[in-house]
């Protein structure tokens, strides 16, 4: 673990409801003006070859990808219109896995972000995607 991380506060319980519910305990962090999502790999979040399934990696990827957008662009909902996901590591029932994201570029309607899924020291996958700003006309 590098410095930067030790320096992070330390997680928090994320409460979500629907979907996201069903996947954790999700937990939080923050992260200067973002937050890390973190969660304990479990054996019912495993594939049949024994593996972190890669729905698992997506969810995160996902939620951490949208949080993000929804701050940048005022605490107004966002949808994800497309995200291109690359599986790099597996992960296993009981290891930590946790999301950073960063924002590329923001236009008025669309901001355009990177993410990946953390397990230690091991990029286990990334995603860049492309979130819409659901403003009210």
């Amino acid at each position: 673990m590098d410095k930067a991380q030790t320096d992070l506060p330390p997680w928090k319980d994320a409460i979500l409801d629907g979907f996201m519910s069903e996947i954790g305990p999700l937990l939080t962090r923050r992260d200067g003006d973002s937050r890390r999502f973190g969660l304990m790999a479990e054996d019912r979040h495993l594939n049949p070859n024994g593996t972190v399934h890669g729905g698992v990696f997506m969810t995160l990827l996902d939620h951490s990808l949208a949080f993000l957008a929804w701050q940048a662009a005022g605490k107004v909902p966002t949808v994800t219109v497309q995200m291109d996901t690359r599986f790099l590591d597996s992960a296993h029932a009981g290891e930590f896995l946790e999301t950073t994201a960063k924002i590329v570029k923001e236009s008025r309607s669309l901001i355009f972000l990177d993410a990946q899924v953390l397990c230690a020291d091991r990029v286990m996958a990334q995603a860049s995607a492309v979130m819409k700003v659901a403003r009210k006309t």
